[in-house]
């Protein structure tokens, strides 16, 4: 079973950076961030293809948002720029043996962290 813990979330003002990490037992072969505002679905952010770093981010979130990895230390990293009051809600990671590139439906991943909270302020 494959273990995932979120942290740096927090509060910020929009406009703001925040950067957020997810350590993992182990990365599987897609790796994604999810978030939930109170009230609304789980929306996919963003995802990274362990095997060449190939990233793939959803529309709300390209050119402000970046997701990396370091294969090395098992971790996952979503840097948050510019953040709007829209991006507020807990986030977390997931882990996918084989969701596909591009898919960020919540119902393709097997493993998830238990999230951090991201609070932007207008």
């Amino acid at each position: 079973q494959v273990q995932l813990e979120e942290s740096g979330g927090g509060s910020v003002q929009a406009g703001g950076s925040l950067g957020l990490s997810c350590a993992a037992s182990a990365l599987s072969y897609y790796m994604g961030w999810f978030r939930q505002a109170p009230g609304k679905e789980r929306e996919g952010v963003a995802m990274i293809k362990r095997r060449n770093g190939e990233s793939y981010l959803s529309d709300s979130v390209k050119g402000r948002f970046t997701i990396s990895q370091d294969i090395a230390k098992n971790t996952l990293y979503l840097q948050m720029n510019n953040l709007k009051p829209e991006d507020t809600g807990m986030y977390y990671c997931a882990g996918s043996p084989g969701a596909g590139f591009g898919n960020l439906r919540p119902e393709r991943y097997n493993y998830w962290g238990r999230g951090t909270q991201v609070t932007v302020s207008s």
